[in-house]
């Protein structure tokens, strides 16, 4: 299946993009994509927990099933003061 990835801020940046459609296997979770990214981007990896996501521009926890033509974010930690 794909799915649709938005990349933001920090993301975007070590990604160089603002999306992407990503190939994963039927039945993968949020989890499962964070688990992808983090192999291919170094600077997912530096994360100790997958960080919030948002499937659809509904909050989605790491068990939420993904299905195809979803458009999933990860929501980066922001600085503020």
């Amino acid at each position: 299946m794909h799915v649709r990835v938005l990349y933001f801020a920090s993301f975007r940046d070590a990604v160089g993009r603002e999306e992407e459609r990503r190939q994963l296997p039927d039945g993968s979770r949020v989890a499962d994509l964070w688990v992808d990214l983090s192999r291919s981007f170094p600077h997912f990896a530096r994360f100790l927990a997958m960080p919030p996501a948002a499937v659809n521009r509904e909050y989605a926890g790491a068990d939420a099933a993904l299905r195809e033509g979803d458009e999933v974010a990860f929501l980066p930690p922001v600085a503020g003061g």
